[in-house]
């Protein structure tokens, strides 16, 4: 009997999945997998430097080629979409957020928010005029729920929504709208005269509605975020949504959006665990390639560990979402854990490459900036850790 050395050590073959995980997924999931991951590689990811660099993103262009894919509101079924199940749409969500957030954040937003909204709540007519289109990436959505003073109260929004006559009048304001500007169709939540909310979609070239760009973004640079102005917007009658008149509208929306992040971010970490080790393979130090060092080793290790467990979280809440199971708590834990720990691998990512690590010759910079954004947006780390504990305790922390 011998006890192997370090000489007997043998490397794994895939050492970004040590634990197979993509085992577990089906041949239509993995033909979304390696479809989008070889848009992000060979089409996408040799301009995202550039990109966020000059901040900016070809929405247009994006959207007709995630159309022609049938990327855009994937999950949903008719009017064009593809009706795949969560964990494909996961998939989907993983491989793109591989390249950007920014990439992730605008198929989230035009499917799982914008898109998902109409499919749930809205008339067969409203349906009718914009999925379809949007299902193509000939149309493009927003979202206008959060406001500069009320981001995880969305409750307390000041956006106001009145009868005049048969039509309703929008007047208010939304920030940090992903998509604001190109849009052109914006599912925005105002209060009414009787105190409920509601969602009312808005084309974008309705009189009185204006959209600009947030400047000087440290992050998410490859992705439009916009502030939306309402002053007077006057719209017919049936361009409420009718199928929802309080909050359940605007949170079932966000849950859907959440999913796709608790996959996305896998996707971020494993690029940057990526990038870690190839340079740990090649940068040499005392006469040494960096990766031959025990404390590189506790980084590289550790980060795949998190990875791991990423991957594994994912696709548990996948399966539970297409049994029916994914409880908004559950969606909560899987953000919750999974950003936090994206975002802690990134970091670590960063400090394998050293002073190349904070240029955009190398993604994990990049990712480490987007990450920050991802941990506040669509629930707070605070928020969701309030969501897990009211699901542990039974006790609502917060008002």
């Amino acid at each position: 009997m011998s006890v192997p050395g370090r000489a007997a050590a043998q490397a794994v073959q895939d050492p970004l999945d040590l634990l197979d995980v993509d085992a577990d997924l089906d041949v239509t999931q993995r033909q979304v997998r390696d479809t989008v991951a070889t848009l992000v590689r060979e089409r996408l990811e040799p301009q995202l430097a550039g990109w966020y660099e000059a901040g900016t993103l070809p929405v247009r262009e994006l959207a007709r080629e995630l159309g022609d894919l049938g990327l855009l509101g994937m999950h949903l079924d008719g009017y064009g979409c593809a009706g795949m199940d969560a964990v494909a749409y996961g998939v989907a969500c993983r491989e793109l957020e591989a390249g950007d957030s920014g990439l992730r954040s605008f198929v989230s937003v035009q499917g799982s928010l914008a898109m998902f909204a109409l499919h749930a709540f809205g008339s067969d007519e409203q349906k009718d005029a914009w999925l379809p289109r949007m299902a193509t990436g000939e149309a493009i959505g927003c979202f206008g729920l959060t406001e500069a003073d009320s981001g995880s109260d969305p409750a307390s929004m000041r956006t106001r929504a009145r009868r005049d006559g048969d039509d309703w009048v929008l007047d208010g304001s939304k920030a940090w709208i992903t998509n604001g500007s190109v849009a052109d169709v914006a599912v925005v939540w105002a209060r009414c005269d009787d105190d409920r909310v509601r969602g009312f979609v808005v084309p974008t070239d309705t009189p009185g509605f204006t959209a600009s760009d947030v400047p000087r973004k440290l992050s998410l640079r490859a992705s439009v975020t916009s502030e939306l102005v309402l002053e007077g917007v006057r719209l017919p009658a049936d361009s409420a949504l009718p199928g929802v008149a309080s909050m359940r509208g605007p949170l079932t929306c966000l849950s859907e959006a959440r999913y796709g992040i608790v996959w996305g971010v896998t996707g971020a970490a494993r690029r940057c665990v990526e990038a870690a080790l190839d340079h740990a393979a090649t940068r040499e130090q005392f006469d040494r390639p960096i990766a031959a060092f025990q404390l590189t080793q506790q980084k590289l290790v550790e980060m795949t560990v998190r990875l791991q467990h990423g991957m594994l979280l994912a696709q548990r809440l996948g399966r539970l979402k297409d049994a029916g199971e994914a409880s908004a708590a559950r969606i909560s834990l899987g953000k919750l854990a999974n950003v936090r720990d994206a975002l802690w691998v990134a970091r670590e990512a960063r400090s394998v490459l050293g002073a190349s690590g904070v240029t955009l010759d190398y993604p994990v910079m990049r990712h480490l900036a987007n990450l920050e954004s991802v941990f506040t947006y669509e629930g707070t780390h605070e928020i969701h850790t309030l969501i897990v504990g009211e699901a542990l305790t039974g006790i609502r922390a917060f008002a």
